[in-house]
């Protein structure tokens, strides 16, 4: 996009763009989502930039009205295969935070200064300004819902001090976390807002743009649930979606609303709030929340087979997954044998909820106890490194070691990179279509199966 198209889309307040790009408006020092309900700023005073990141790193504020920390991430990342995109993706998931600017480099198979030289050139920001702008966004999500004491937000948002964090929300948010606080809180004060504990879990709105076919992604994980790691309850349209976590610092179990409206509402409970941010961007993945629907509908859209499919599911959306390593496994295995492996090596949870009781067992367990087969080769590959599946992970690499491993087929290993990797871009083996559908194919791939089409 050019500036004036940018411009345009600001002008018109267009929610398409929400996440696409920011812009900063040089006379206040405040930067916004392009949908800001704000006056127009004159076209000479306003500045662009790829991430929220990198317009905080010009000293640029968030705008309190429009809040353009909450909004989708760009679809960009998901597509794009190089080392940014894979940068981006693995940044998301909190890599920075947990593993230094020296982590990421190794992942990614670069120098620290390459890594950092190639995000800056591309997106504005290096992946320490990345991964400050995600920290913030998440310390404000617990201001706003937890009654957690400011000191605790600060560690478990990932900051290495108090002042830190200080000095952050301040730069960021022009406010100090406790004005921030104040803020959210309920008309007739703060009491209200203080009860709400991560016992009772943090209420989440996760955002997507466009429309999204929630029907169809909560159908696929009613038809896929696992008993003691899954559950979907209610009638359709009115569902809620429960699943256990396995996340870096403790687990975790998420319950998300079907209906839609512009976000999906979730409850989160951590037993480590340190895995907040790796917690929303597996779930993100998982719906597909991310996702540009209006770049997807408008390509397939145009192509005559698929046009009526479009017409009748705008949205569609192509599932991911919450843990890419459980998404391998269960799809070689089918559910089942899953509901076996849950069972048998699962990890209890300390508290069970419900019909949630174990978080799926880890590739190192499984390798262990089911050493033989095609399902311990694929444990052993995923337990040693040989096969990498996490955000960053380089997908024509990790088919090149998923058809490697013995007893694992094709379609298997599409329908692995297309939701555990998050390709947007596969056809299984043997289904026929143009290259006009790219980089979309496996969104047309969804709805050739909802048509009924494909199996």
């Amino acid at each position: 996009m050019d500036a004036e198209t940018r411009y345009e889309a600001v002008r018109s307040r267009d929610a398409r763009f929400d996440g696409e790009f920011f812009f900063a408006v040089e006379t206040t020092g405040i930067y916004c989502r392009p949908s800001c309900p704000a006056v127009t700023p004159k076209r000479q005073n306003v500045r662009y930039y790829t991430t929220a990141a990198a317009a905080q790193s010009s000293g640029f504020r968030a705008c309190r009205r429009c809040r353009p920390d909450a909004v989708p991430g760009s679809a960009e990342w998901n597509v794009r295969a190089d080392v940014v995109g894979r940068a981006m993706r693995l940044i998301g998931d909190g890599v920075v935070d947990r593993e230094g600017v020296g982590g990421l480099a190794v992942r990614l198979g670069y120098s620290a200064r390459q890594v950092q030289r190639q995000l800056t050139a591309e997106v504005g920001a290096g992946p320490v300004a990345l991964a400050r702008a995600q920290r913030a966004h998440t310390a404000r999500v617990l201001l706003q819902t937890t009654g957690l004491p400011i000191t605790e937000i600060a560690f478990a948002a990932g900051f290495a001090s108090v002042r830190q964090f200080n000095d952050t929300i301040r730069a960021v948010y022009a406010s100090t976390p406790s004005e921030l606080r104040a803020a959210a809180a309920p008309r007739g004060g703060t009491a209200a807002r203080r009860t709400v504990t991560p016992t009772a879990g943090i209420p989440l709105r996760l955002a997507h743009r466009g429309p999204y076919q929630s029907t169809a992604v909560f159908d696929l994980l009613a038809h896929e649930a696992v008993p003691g790691v899954e559950d979907i309850d209610g009638t359709s349209g009115r569902r809620t979606y429960r699943r256990t976590l396995r996340l870096p610092y403790g687990t975790g179990i998420v319950a998300v609303d079907e209906r839609s409206r512009g976000w999906l509402d979730a409850r989160l409970h951590l037993t480590d709030l340190r895995d907040l941010t790796t917690a929303v961007q597996r779930l993100r993945r998982l719906f597909d929340l991310d996702a540009d629907p209006y770049a997807v509908d408008e390509r397939l859209g145009a192509d005559p087979r698929l046009a009526p499919l479009v017409a009748a599911r705008p949205g569609l959306r192509s599932s991911g997954a919450a843990d890419p390593d459980e998404l391998a496994v269960r799809a070689l295995v089918g559910r089942a044998e899953a509901e076996r492996l849950v069972r048998r090596y699962g990890k209890a949870l300390d508290a069970p909820s419900g019909t949630l009781t174990h978080v799926f067992p880890e590739p190192a367990v499984l390798a262990e106890a089911e050493p033989d087969g095609p399902l311990g080769a694929l444990t052993t590959a995923l337990a040693d490194g040989t096969l990498r599946l996490d955000a960053g992970a380089d997908r024509d690499e990790a088919q090149e070691a998923l058809l490697a491993l013995p007893g694992l087929d094709g379609p298997t290993a599409a329908e692995i990179r297309t939701r555990a990797l998050g390709d947007p871009d596969v056809v299984p083996p043997g289904v026929d279509v143009p290259d006009a559908w790219r980089p979309w194919r496996s969104y047309a791939v969804q709805h050739l199966r909802a048509a009924g089409e494909l199996e």
